[in-house]
């Protein structure tokens, strides 16, 4: 007895057959490896942690008693520093935070006036400081006057950052290739980022000064008498070890 396969049935049997010869194909050209290749986090603690050229706040806290408005010695000396970092580093205005509402708001408001004239005394032009209130939100701390200005700076970090355990596990698989640690050398680009003066030396050299016209006319003159034109230091042997007790 003969069975009759239906039409339908026989058309779906040859697509099928056609897409199984077409994956044979393409499979048969493609190279099987067991390879697999992933962008990987640098080796090299100065691509990990990068030294990076942002501009941040920089500010000092001026405290303000209840009783008592202006400013003391100190304080006067801290405000008169930050006018002359602002002129030298500065790129906006210095902006005042003065607290409003509170017990030594009036104390705050003539502390704010002294301020103000000393900044402008130290060279900071009034439109370029800014006035701007605030109502504390913990009532149990002295409320503060806080002055601040934009400024070019050098950060890295943030630091303690752990995505892998340091020994032996499944899912550390570096730990057996001697590698450093994700963490390894931040706290070293952190430091170094704090101690830049100037983030523009981390792009370009600083252009030469001009030599020192009176030293150099005295070498080139005992250049041309034939003297030798080594400086002499009369105070070197002040430096020298006595020979008491020998």
């Amino acid at each position: 007895m003969t069975t009759k396969i239906p039409l339908h049935r026989v058309k779906a049997l040859g697509i099928l057959g056609a897409l199984l010869g077409l994956s044979a194909a393409l499979g048969a050209c493609t190279p099987q490896t067991t390879e697999i290749v992933t962008a990987s986090v640098s080796d090299d603690y100065r691509h990990r942690h990068p030294i990076a050229v942002t501009e941040a706040n920089h500010s000092i806290v001026v405290f303000v008693g209840h009783a008592r408005g202006g400013l003391s010695g100190p304080q006067r000396t801290d405000v008169m520093g930050l006018a002359r970092t602002w002129a030298r580093e500065g790129t906006g205005a210095i902006i005042a935070d003065v607290p409003i509402d509170t017990p030594n708001a009036r104390a705050a408001a003539a502390t704010f006036r002294e301020i103000q004239s000393v900044l402008v005394a130290g060279g900071v032009p009034s439109r370029a400081i800014t006035l701007h209130h605030y109502r504390p939100d913990d009532i149990r701390t002295l409320p503060t006057i806080r002055l601040s200005y934009p400024k070019i700076k050098a950060v890295a970090g943030p630091c303690g950052l752990w995505p892998q355990d340091l020994g032996p596990n499944i899912d550390n698989v570096t730990y057996n290739e001697n590698r450093s640690y994700h963490n390894f050398g931040c706290a070293t680009q952190r430091n170094l980022a704090a101690m830049i003066d100037n983030p523009a030396d981390l792009e370009q050299p600083r252009p030469e000064t001009a030599a020192y016209t009176p030293r150099r006319n005295i070498a080139f003159d005992k250049y041309r008498k034939g003297v030798a034109t080594e400086t002499t230091y009369p105070e070197a042997d002040k430096a020298k070890l006595s020979d008491t007790g020998k």
